[in-house]
């Protein structure tokens, strides 16, 4: 399994406690998540109808602004596990250093996959994909920009996973794109990741392709239910937004208080350079508070954003001590 945050188990084995004595900050996950309320048996027991389903797909489109063709999968993880599918494998270059579940799904399908640094080193490629905003340093790349790489690929996929607080860089309300494949993660920003539940929005023939290959019930009722909900909720989106905002400020200053600078990040996470990561992540552990480390970079630390006020106030107490 590659390298990813949210392996609280690992915490446990190493600095004891139970799950629910961790803050888990290791995730780009929102601590303080929709409020889900009631769901019917009905959501539970029975499969999803046609029209449900539909329903769903126009509360995402209400949510993304747009109304271009969408599919709902199980997570955007799902959607980058068909990825392969969509033609034969060919030249792949995934703009790094960002999420590493592209480079290893099409790896394991055959691709030919680069991993480079530079935006303009995508063109030629048969597939490319971009992460806006990126995961870990949160670096953006424009619509013009993406809109403009176009041509000069195959097919292009952007992972959206991180833009519900910034719509402004989405690509979503952009319509009839062939080759534009942009993929978008519902978990995160609503806090819900166990949901398992992410879109996919482009051109008609590769959403429809997407839909075959995903079956008749790609998501569950009750993530249905859960879904028209949150992305119908526009007040909470935009309340959302703003304290997200606030808050990254807040642990900003928290870090840059630890000598700690700021390399980048989201409206979910945070990423800082440190003298030894590995210090501040036992640190930080030995308080049941968990932040992810990444090998290649041995400087880096990233830290999500704390919820409520007590694990805001924990927090500052572990990083006084």
């Amino acid at each position: 399994m590659r390298e990813h945050g949210g392996n609280l188990d690992l915490a446990q084995q190493h600095f004891g406690g139970r799950a629910e004595d961790w803050i888990d900050l290791s995730t780009g996950i929102n601590r303080l998540a929709y409020p889900v309320g009631e769901v019917s048996a009905r959501a539970w027991s029975a499969l999803p109808s046609r029209a449900e389903i539909d329903a769903l797909h126009q509360a995402a489109r209400h949510a993304y602004r747009t109304s271009a063709p969408i599919v709902a999968l199980g997570g955007a993880q799902a959607a980058i596990q068909l990825l392969p599918q969509l033609a034969p494998p060919g030249r792949a270059r995934v703009l790094a250093p960002t999420y590493n579940e592209y480079a290893g799904v099409l790896s394991a399908a055959g691709w030919d996959v680069q991993e480079v640094e530079e935006f303009d080193a995508l063109a030629g490629a048969d597939l490319a994909i971009v992460v806006n905003p990126n995961n870990p340093d949160g670096r953006c790349r424009t619509p013009k920009d993406l809109l403009a790489l176009l041509p000069r690929v195959g097919r292009l996929v952007v992972d959206e996973s991180f833009a519900d607080a910034v719509p402004q860089l989405s690509l979503a309300p952009e319509e009839d794109h062939p080759g534009l494949l942009i993929l978008r993660s519902f978990g995160k920003f609503y806090g819900l990741a166990g949901l398992r539940l992410g879109f996919a929005i482009g051109h008609a023939g590769e959403i429809a392709r997407l839909s075959a290959m995903s079956g008749p019930w790609p998501v569950s009722g009750a993530a249905i239910a859960i879904g028209c909900r949150a992305l119908r909720d526009d007040a909470w989106s935009e309340a959302t937004s703003a304290r997200l905002a606030r808050d990254c400020v807040r642990l900003d200053a928290m870090a840059q208080a630890q000598g700690w600078r700021l390399v980048g990040g989201t409206s979910l996470f945070r990423l800082y350079e440190t003298p030894d990561a590995l210090a501040a992540q036992e640190k930080l552990a030995c308080g049941h508070i968990w932040s992810r480390l990444f090998a290649q970079q041995p400087a880096w630390l990233r830290l999500g954003l704390p919820g409520s006020e007590a694990e805001w106030t924990r927090l500052a107490e572990v990083l006084a001590c």
